[in-house]
């Protein structure tokens, strides 16, 4: 009998252009254009007025906590629900489970820039992630001058060299990195005293055609939980943290290997509301 292919799957072609591919590829444009617009030299002078950094990796120390995460669309699921979006600073500082907040500041792909991030910061208790894909230390300069705590180092666009340079300046600059990996050789790629580490769920070598799901609610075919099951190759000592496809389902066990869970899709999307979805991942870690 023939073999039946599952039409939802996308096979792996990796003579196609991926999505991580094209995001990289206009982030390396807009760093060029925000280079011209604002020069380096500009930005370093916004450094003194800059407010003073929160402690990111001490937020995440004391118990199993979310970081939870803003952002208006994703390439992944489509937009996010307007009224979760404007909601989400407010019920993330009253929420006793959040203790960071993530911000997505490419606005090309996910609708929002570093001066929402400026924005939300100063309403809101927390360390802030600035999460976006970085490739240039002007990102990282423009990070602390806009007030971000953290940033995102990824582990499957930066080389090893690259990775402890970029955590070098950013630990100058007084913030800290959540480093992301999703491979056994990319935590090998990790400097030897990266504090948090992140393992993402995500299949970003997916072909872009996983973006053609946008605004469906069947699953998600560019997650893999399994990666998950990498948690215990992770640095000795590190803040481990689980992004991506995390559900108040799948709370429970994740927080049983992990310290922290990066959450954003399941909050912003919720038709119920952001505060209902967040009683559920309450109500996960208290049982």
């Amino acid at each position: 009998m023939p073999r039946t292919e599952d039409p939802r799957k996308l096979p792996e072609a990796p003579s196609l252009k991926t999505i991580l591919d094209t995001i990289l590829a206009d982030v390396r444009e807009e760093v060029a254009v925000a280079k011209s617009a604002k020069p380096l030299s500009e930005i370093r002078a916004m450094l003194a007025d800059a407010p003073p950094t929160r402690d990111f990796a001490e937020a995440l120390s004391s118990q199993f906590c979310l970081i939870a995460e803003i952002k208006k669309r994703s390439p992944s699921v489509g937009p996010m629900r307007e009224e979760n979006v404007n909601e989400a600073a407010a019920a993330y500082s009253a929420s006793p489970i959040v203790k960071a907040v993530s911000i997505l500041t490419n606005q090309r792909h996910f609708g929002m820039s570093i001066h929402d991030l400026a924005a939300i910061r100063s309403t809101i208790p927390h360390p802030v992630l600035r999460k976006d894909f970085f490739v240039d230390e002007y990102q990282i300069h423009e990070a602390r001058a806009y007030g971000a705590d953290a940033i995102l180092l990824m582990a499957n666009v930066l080389e090893t060299s690259k990775l402890a340079t970029f955590h070098a300046l950013a630990l100058d600059l007084g913030m800290e990195c959540l480093f992301e990996v999703h491979t056994l050789d990319e935590i090998a790629t990790l400097p030897a005293k990266a504090r948090v580490v992140g393992i993402n769920s995500r299949k970003f070598k997916s072909q872009t055609g996983f973006a053609g799901l946008a605004g469906s609610s069947e699953k998600d075919f560019s997650l893999e939980l399994a990666a998950f099951e990498l948690v215990g190759h992770l640095p000795t000592g590190a803040i481990r943290v689980a992004e991506s496809g995390i559900t108040p389902a799948n709370l429970k066990s994740v927080s049983e290997k992990f310290e922290a869970a990066l959450v954003g899709t399941s909050l912003l999307r919720d038709p119920r509301g952001i505060r209902a979805c967040l009683s559920d991942f309450e109500s996960a870690i208290a049982h």
